[in-house]
């Protein structure tokens, strides 16, 4: 057999195609194919699960941006607001005017930077802390109640998936640009 170059193609480990396969008789095509299509169809499940569990009763008033910077310094701070920005994939000037938003609120606060006076740290302030953790625990709510209406098999794939989907999240972190 021939490749387009006109040599001798490799041998495949890959099974062959049913006839009428896109990418009949290209060798790895199939587990490509396939690699593609888990990986559009984890977005979507992803993305769509994402969206719908964000909006929250207790969160209401804050945008997703206020609400994402808000659980990042919550989780994290205090931190610096190049660090915050870094972290949160903004423009410096776009995060100023919500960390502002979040100041106006009472729910962040603004600090000079004790290693370098020309930088600010923002923090969570208490009523920042009560509102994450509320939020975040209406979220966990919202999620239980639907895992607790899953079968046992069900609940066993998700638990054994679990580890899978974190180290994704930390290599997709890792491989930001």
């Amino acid at each position: 057999m021939t490749g387009a170059s006109g040599q001798a193609a490799a041998p495949s480990d890959a099974a062959p195609l049913p006839p009428g396969d896109a990418g009949a008789g290209v060798p790895g095509d199939t587990a490509s194919a396939a690699r593609a299509e888990t990986a559009a169809r984890l977005r979507t499940a992803v993305g769509r699960l994402a969206r719908r569990i964000r909006p929250t009763r207790v969160g209401a008033e804050l945008t997703l941006t206020e609400v994402t910077v808000l659980a990042t310094t919550a989780r994290n701070g205090p931190v610096g607001l190049s660090w915050l920005a870094s972290e949160e994939g903004m423009n410096p000037t776009m995060l100023s005017r919500v960390v502002w938003r979040l100041e106006d609120a009472g729910l962040l606060a603004r600090r000079p930077d004790p290693r370098d006076r020309r930088a600010a740290l923002v923090d969570a302030t208490p009523a920042g802390h009560k509102l994450h953790e509320r939020i975040r625990a209406e979220r966990a709510d919202a999620l239980s109640q639907l895992i607790e209406h899953l079968g046992m098999a069900e609940r066993e794939a998700l638990d054994a998936a679990l580890p899978v989907l974190e180290q994704l999240a930390r290599d997709l972190k890792d491989r930001r640009p």
